[in-house]
């Protein structure tokens, strides 16, 4: 009786364990803001694509395509096939993107507290103000 029992147990547990991967559907009523929100987005995102394709009339963004060695028309091609996500995506990582300005401040910082950090205990002598924990 033990490897019967052995058996439905085995069964019982990797039947519970599927149990909670299925999912049931649930469907409602679309209301019109949801729609409207819906419309919003797929504009926006037509938007996001025409201000993509718009940064390659700028005559800076086409010679640094060129230096590069990116065809212009190879460019335009890739972030026509772009997704509506991706493309307000990448906008979004433009408009806050820092222009030209560097993450210089926090590395130094980071690196001070690291040499402390090693220099409380006692890896390094970088600081003559530390005491070591050995």
């Amino acid at each position: 009786m033990k490897p019967a029992m052995r058996v439905v147990t085995w069964v019982l547990a990797s039947s519970l364990s599927f149990a909670g991967l299925m999912q049931s559907a649930h469907a409602g009523v679309i209301g019109a803001e949801q729609l409207a929100t819906a419309e919003a987005s797929q504009a926006s995102s037509e938007g996001a694509r025409a201000q993509l394709l718009s940064q390659f009339d700028r005559t800076d963004v086409q010679a640094g395509l060129q230096a590069r060695g990116v065809d212009l028309a190879q460019a335009r091609a890739r972030v026509a096939a772009l997704t509506d996500a991706e493309a307000q995506l990448l906008v979004d990582q433009i408009d806050t993107s820092p222009a030209g300005a560097s993450d210089l401040l926090g590395a130094l910082l980071f690196i001070f507290v690291l040499l402390l950090v090693t220099d409380i205990l006692g890896l390094t002598k970088v600081f003559p103000f530390t005491r070591s924990a050995r």
